[in-house]
């Protein structure tokens, strides 16, 4: 690829999702929902201006480091304060982790056409809601505590998790992992080791940004915090596929617990470059979509989503709340807000690329069905959270009315 066509991609994707940014303040609509429409309008089922693939190797790694921020910043300002929210975030993942992936690998199995193997990869891709979707819809609809924390909490738990087990499932369909014993001891080593790995890198890095003391070292301190944040999610990526994640979210939750400072000053430019990298991941990733990959799951495809949208997920969360303080609106909205993100898309587009090459039947039906229920959970439910939390009274506005 020319020096002057990957510019231009780069412009043109960048270009894409600010106009979605501006056009969601302008009109009031869900930037994720608008960000994911300028990625179909600029890739393979619009306009042709943008491939991926033309970044070749680089895009695993670019996706990578621009997704470690993204879920460091989550990690920065993760608050699960009360027994209540802690014991729902912990129940609703668990039971997801066992309940929700094994109804899924079914339905996708028996209403999407996807083989035993393949439909355990996307099972475990799409296991976890996406942070980077989820929080801007928070922010942008005003909704009232706790949900926002549980719902916020729930994808930084999961989204490591979903991704770590997904590559382990593609690591034995391809056949280079025997048995699920190996699956099993992998997911701990490498949710282990990364936590390990972050909250030491996150330590370190705590106590550097403390002895940094002039009031004009703001500068200095995102820098530093990148540079370090990025060699750990390297170094974890080299000894440990896919422990970068769980290791990001770590490092996050232990700087944002050790106070020093101007942290407030440093989190607000960390949540800047997040929404920088939401802005050029959600369009470029958008933009692999192809029409001829979404069309040939048909009805089975569009089923099987709304079976997760609306049986699976307010199962779970019925199953995961039971006993807990939480009243029947705070339920039915947990039970619905569930939009995949970033790190979903991420991993379809990446791990459909290795199927390929390894010769997999059905890659292409795998990143379709991901794709699909990116499109249909961000697109409806992004378009009707906010309706759907005003009239359960569930906005901070009509608490404060």
């Amino acid at each position: 690829m020319t020096p002057e066509r990957l510019g231009l991609l780069w412009g043109v994707t960048v270009f894409a999702g600010a106009g979605a940014r501006l056009l969601s303040v302008l009109t009031g609509l869900p930037g994720v929902v608008l960000l994911l429409l300028s990625g179909l309008l600029i890739g393979r089922s619009g306009l042709g201006l943008v491939e991926p693939l033309d970044l070749g190797q680089g895009l695993e790694t670019i996706v990578g480091l621009l997704v470690s921020l993204v879920l460091f910043d989550g990690g920065l300002n993760l608050r699960v304060p009360g027994d209540t929210i802690k014991a729902t975030v912990l129940r609703i993942s668990i039971i997801r982790l066992f309940v929700s992936f094994t109804a899924v690998l079914v339905i996708a199995h028996l209403l999407a056409g996807l083989s035993w193997s393949v439909a355990g990869v996307y099972s475990a891709i799409v296991l976890a809601t996406g942070p980077t979707v989820v929080t801007p819809l928070i922010q942008q609809i005003r909704l009232a505590s706790p949900l926002g924390d549980v719902l916020e909490a729930e994808g930084l738990v999961l989204e490591p998790i979903g991704a770590v087990l997904a590559l382990l499932l593609l690591e034995l369909l391809v056949g280079n992992l025997h048995g699920w014993k190996e699956v099993l001891f992998g997911l701990l080593a490498r949710l282990g080791g990364g936590v390990l790995f972050g909250v030491l890198a996150g330590w370190l890095l705590a106590e550097g940004l403390k002895r940094i003391k002039s009031e004009s070292s703001l500068g200095i301190r995102l820098q530093v915090t990148l540079g370090v944040l990025f060699l750990l999610y390297g170094l974890c990526e080299w000894l440990l596929p896919e422990s970068g994640l769980p290791a990001s979210v770590a490092a996050g939750f232990v700087v944002g617990r050790r106070p020093f400072i101007q942290v407030d000053q440093l989190d607000g430019l960390i949540r800047e470059l997040a929404q920088l990298a939401i802005t050029m991941l959600f369009p470029l990733l958008a933009a692999d979509v192809s029409w001829g990959e979404l069309s040939p799951l048909g009805w089975g495809g569009i089923t099987c989503v709304l079976v997760i949208m609306l049986v699976i997920r307010p199962s779970a969360v019925s199953l995961a709340t039971i006993g807990l303080p939480l009243d029947l609106r705070q339920k039915l909205f947990l039970g619905w807000l569930a939009p995949r993100g970033i790190v979903t898309a991420a991993v379809a587009s990446l791990f459909s690329i290795r199927l390929e090459q390894a010769g997999v039947i059905g890659a292409g039906r795998l990143q379709g069905l991901v794709f699909l229920t990116i499109l249909m959970t961000v697109g409806i439910q992004g378009l009707t959270a906010k309706p759907f939390a005003k009239i359960l009274g569930l906005l901070k506005e009509v608490e404060e009315d």
